[in-house]
């Protein structure tokens, strides 16, 4: 299994959104993130950046 933890990250803090996420879907100024269980948010945000060993994504939301 590949999923990773999402998180937003502003001003050098991270805030969890989402465990087990294996859905990335970028739709203009909207980002839709799903997890194993179906549960999805979708957020006004960009894709900042992903580790595969970290297990971690960041998005950076935006003013």
């Amino acid at each position: 299994m590949c999923e990773a933890n999402a998180f937003l990250t502003e001003q050098g803090r991270e805030e969890k959104i989402l465990d087990n996420v294996d859905e990335l879907d970028i739709q203009g100024e909207e980002i839709r993130i799903v997890n194993i269980f179906g549960e999805q948010k979708i957020l006004k945000a960009k894709f900042k950046s992903y580790s595969a060993a970290e297990r971690k994504i960041l998005l950076e939301p935006l003013r």
